[in-house]
């Protein structure tokens, strides 16, 4: 595993240990009944995400753009499996990142601090939909890792049966030339 595999595993790491503690929160209001003690809870939780100081949000906004950079740097090889692992992956991260963008922060915001014609309806709806986007996100960057891993399991078998191959090759050179030195001798006694 090289530097640009590492760094995409550290960045899809961090954002799934996000996704599992946000998970805390977003089972209550998707695969519960629905209390107002769980709904105040994920207001409150969600307050605190959204209130989090700058210096976490750019560490979260840095490792997003580290992840999709190793993913493009490791797609620039152009082996076979680069375009299909590594252009998989990169289709993933564009829509996770495309769901946080346009799902996620809307819904946060909503939560948070909701305009004057959100009523409270709204912002329960919004507190579901970020539940929800966040379990597809995970489930996103769930198959990334899983793509890595492929990727990472046909390189390695890839590259036995290459040393099996050459293997091969190489005892039947030794077999060639054994044979071939006979011969030369034969022709020699005569």
């Amino acid at each position: 595993m090289g530097f640009r595999q590492a760094a995409l595993l550290c960045s899809i790491c961090f954002f799934l240990g996000i996704l599992f503690i946000n998970f805390n929160v977003d089972h209550q209001v998707l695969f519960m009944i629905k209390t107002p003690k769980a709904i105040e809870q994920g207001y409150e939780y969600y307050t605190t995400f959204l209130r989090a100081p700058l210096a976490v949000k750019a560490l979260m906004h840095t490792l997003m753009g580290v992840g999709l950079l190793s993913l493009v740097a490791s797609f620039t090889t152009w082996t076979d499996s680069a375009l299909f692992f590594d252009g998989t992956s990169i289709a993933l991260y564009v829509c996770t990142l495309a769901m946080y963008i346009s799902v996620a922060i809307p819904s946060i915001r909503t939560v948070v601090d909701p305009l004057p014609e959100d009523s409270a309806q709204d912002r329960e709806e919004a507190l579901g939909l970020l539940g929800a986007a966040n379990v597809l996100m995970a489930l996103l960057l769930v198959l990334i890792l899983g793509l890595q891993a492929g990727q990472e399991y046909a390189k390695r078998v890839d590259k036995r049966e290459m040393d099996r191959i050459r293997e091969e090759e190489a005892k039947e050179l030794a077999a060639g030339k054994t044979s071939g030195e006979g011969k030369g001798e034969d022709k020699k006694n005569q």
